[in-house]
């Protein structure tokens, strides 16, 4: 291959054993650079993937000498084979979790009532918390915030209610040949954390940085003394710390370079992403491939739909295959499912024990907090596609999805888009504009809101999924808002 001077810089400041952080930008081609690193050197290395399958097609790029896994797999033969007895045991439900662990009493903060099965959700997203930390013990601050609780002293309330059980819930993973709580790879690669791990290599490559668990990075850093250290990714693509992730290349000690060159798209495409990396507050800049040109503008048809929310797609699959597409959704249906019987049972006076609406008894609850409470404005966009279309009509969508290979148009929300491309693609228009400010411009019109740097971030890796075509769709009010037309 042809190497541009950033990934020959690169290859120097590696051959020179420096630690690295390589900032590298959509398309950019950061693993055919980590490969490059690894074929010009005869020491052993590590790459370290975010996910199994990144991993396996990684191997295909890389020496023998360098093996590529993820960190869940370092810490499997490490010590998570001792626990294989308990790994992917029976499935059961939180309550039964909770009960077996002595949750048996409903309990009443604020104004809610909470259930054993409220209780035993909370207490398992605490340990689970816990094990995408950094955090040598459990802590208060691992207790999740749930929706309609989130006052201060309601929230300290639910701490001391959970933390006993999280604790017998901890004690109980600790061991190897049975227990109540089901067992799961997160439990052992925290086990293995916390014997504080060496890695037996040369030097390491940790991929995806920017979305890296606090408990991966505590691993990877601790390998610095004896085994140089390369991570690789994109900060303005660190879309996941609401999921517990961290970008830790901002703050990682060693020689920062960069990758700007996209090998995706063109340069129209090139200077729309870097109208968001500039709103994300982001050092990189790209330039795009002068032989592809990308195009910018309305499309009649885009092999992919990308959206901001799962609702969102939810949307987009029933109009979809209502107009006769053959439709796919990035991921499958279930989380849509799971989505559309929750809201069935609240229809039908049940509770439900889906995570994001357990602590409403009725639908007529959840409609009042949506409506009225402003922590509630999120989950609007749900009950107003329920009350239009109702649940069975929901379902009955979902349950026509076909494969990408045989549908016509690929769905998908941007979180999970991350890592893809298309030929084309639209922006869906539940990427809505930021809430007005309260100030006034000259002409009596409300001044638009600052766009956050986190929406700007997720627009950066939906806008950047494209190779040829990219209608802005949902995002097109980026023109007239004042930090699109801005330059500085």
């Amino acid at each position: 291959m042809t190497l541009t001077d950033e990934q020959t810089a690169a290859a120097d400041r590696f051959h020179a054993g420096d630690h690295l952080t390589l900032q590298a930008g959509a398309g950019t081609g950061k693993t055919s650079t980590l490969a490059l690193l690894a074929h010009g050197t005869s020491r052993t290395g590590r790459y370290l993937a975010y996910n199994k399958a990144i991993a396996q097609d990684a191997a295909a790029s890389f020496p023998t000498t360098v093996t590529c896994k993820t960190a869940h797999a370092l810490a499997y033969a490490a010590i998570g084979h001792r626990y294989r007895t308990r790994l992917n045991g029976p499935r059961q439900p939180s309550w039964r979790t909770g009960q077996d662990l002595g949750i048996t009493k409903t309990i009443r903060i604020g104004d809610r009532d909470l259930s054993p099965r409220v209780l035993s959700y909370a207490t398992l997203r605490t340990v689970t918390r816990f094990c995408h930390s950094a955090d040598p013990v459990l802590a208060d601050h691992h207790v999740p915030q749930l929706r309609s609780l989130e006052d201060a002293g309601c929230h300290r309330q639910l701490t001391a209610e959970v933390m006993p059980f999280a604790q017998r819930a901890w004690a109980d993973l600790q061991n190897p040949d049975a227990g109540t709580v089901r067992f799961d790879h997160d439990h052992y690669l925290k086990i293995w954390a916390l014997t504080e791990p060496k890695i037996p290599a040369d030097f390491l490559l940790l991929d995806e940085a920017q979305d890296t668990n606090p408990v991966v990075e505590q691993i990877f850093n601790a390998q610095r003394d004896h085994a140089q250290l390369v991570m690789v990714g994109d900060s303005a693509q660190a879309i996941y710390q609401w999921r517990g992730a961290r970008d830790v290349m901002t703050t990682f000690r060693g020689t920062a370079l960069t990758l700007t060159k996209s090998f995706r798209f063109g340069p129209r495409l090139a200077t729309e992403a870097n109208r968001w990396l500039r709103i994300a507050d982001a050092p990189l800049r790209l330039t795009g491939t002068e032989t592809i040109p990308t195009g910018l503008g309305p499309a009649e048809y885009s092999d992919a739909i990308l959206c901001r929310t799962n609702v969102g797609a939810m949307r987009e699959v029933m109009q979809l295959i209502e107009a006769g597409h053959r439709v796919a959704l990035t991921g499958g249906g279930e989380s849509l499912r799971a989505l559309a019987r929750a809201a069935n049972d609240l229809k039908d006076g049940r509770r439900t024990s889906h995570p994001e609406l357990l602590l409403f008894p009725t639908w007529g609850d959840l409609q009042d907090y949506a409506g009225n409470d402003p922590a509630g404005r999120d989950i609007q966009p749900l009950v107003d596609l329920v009350d239009t279309h109702g649940t069975r009509a929901i379902l009955s969508a979902v349950n026509r999805l076909e494969s990408e290979d045989t549908a016509d148009v690929t769905v998908s929300t941007a979180h999970k888009a991350k890592g893809r491309e298309w030929g084309s693609v639209k922006i869906a228009d539940d990427f809505t504009p930021p809430r007005d400010s309260d100030e006034i411009d000259s002409n009596g019109e409300p001044v638009p809101g600052p766009i956050d740097e986190a929406e700007a971030r997720l627009a950066y890796v939906a806008v950047t999924r494209a190779r040829h075509q990219l209608d802005l769709g949902g995002l097109s009010w980026i023109n007239t808002h004042p930090d699109g037309i801005s330059t500085t």
